[in-house]
């Protein structure tokens, strides 16, 4: 396909959704779904071979992956929508024996994220090692690319998207069981990430799952490299009507404040379980993962 096709059949595509757009006026200010999300996490781990041996550096590699492995739900509706864990599925807590890992800021079963699309703003409780905070702001946009790649997701046509952002990821971790000084612990650098995503016009919906929204259908997929999330089931219009609540209990405070709130709060856990005095034993890691 020459680049004039390619151009053809994105004006097409997007004179398809504006049409569906117009459609899905039949259904009304009722009309409501639920989407199932499954999600994952790739795991690279760079551990000091001094304190951890191979069999050690598996279990772990292990267990963070069942941390990650999780299912969520999105209530939506035309204007809003709310993503949260489904408890019933959570995963166990992770640790075992001789190793226990806390993986900050990787979210809790009862962070509830509520998104008005119409309004451009978001309600976002989370908890954060049993405090529990209310973030209040504008939604961040995301400058997607609409793509003439398309694939089905179960019955549900989806077109690709892209965009491209820059992340800061870990570059260095030091694990050394017998010392631990300034030095040590996670070295950060920045770097573009591309997020891809899969959204259908087949509901005519600007939202999807996490903080995902923007293109003109619900997103089925989204894959960073880093993370998968996966729709996995859809319901749409059920009988029973689809609660769609902003959460209200906890600090009230912007996503600024969070961010501050958030990097102190892990400073303060690298030095709690820092090994100091050339102490062994129990290893305690913190391993926070982005994407």
């Amino acid at each position: 396909m020459n680049q004039n096709d390619k151009k053809m059949t994105l004006i097409i595509r997007i004179l398809i959704v504006a049409l569906l757009f117009l459609v899905s006026n039949m259904y009304g200010q009722d009309f409501q779904g639920v989407a199932t999300y499954k999600t994952k996490r790739n795991v690279d781990l760079k551990l000091d071979s001094t304190s951890i041996n191979s069999e050690l550096e598996k279990q772990m590699k292990e267990m963070l992956k069942k941390k990650f492995q999780k299912t969520f739900k999105l209530s939506f509706n035309k204007e809003a929508s709310v993503y949260k864990e489904d408890e019933t599925l959570a995963p166990p807590q992770i640790g075992g024996s001789n190793v226990m890992i806390n993986v900050i800021g990787a979210g809790g079963g009862s962070d509830i994220l509520y998104k008005n699309t119409k309004k451009n703003i978001f309600t976002d409780q989370k908890d954060v090692m049993g405090k529990i905070f209310l973030v209040k702001d504008t939604l961040k946009s995301f400058d997607w690319k609409l793509e003439s790649d398309s694939k089905y997701i179960g019955e549900y046509q989806c077109y690709k998207a892209t965009y491209t952002r820059e992340i800061e990821v870990i570059s260095r971790t030091s694990f050394n069981s017998a010392s631990m000084n300034d030095d040590d612990g996670p070295k950060t650098e920045k770097k573009m990430q591309t997020v891809t995503a899969w959204y259908t016009p087949q509901i005519p919906v600007n939202n999807g799952p996490a903080n995902y929204f923007g293109l003109p259908g619900l997103i089925l997929e989204i894959n960073t490299g880093q993370q998968q999330i996966v729709c996995s089931k859809i319901v749409l219009n059920p009988k029973e009507k689809v609660a769609i609540k902003e959460p209200t209990k906890g600090k009230e405070i912007n996503q600024t404040d969070y961010e501050k709130i958030m990097a102190k709060k892990r400073k303060e856990m690298m030095e709690r379980f820092a090994p100091r005095n050339g102490r062994r034993g129990e290893e305690n890691i913190q391993i926070r993962i982005g994407g």
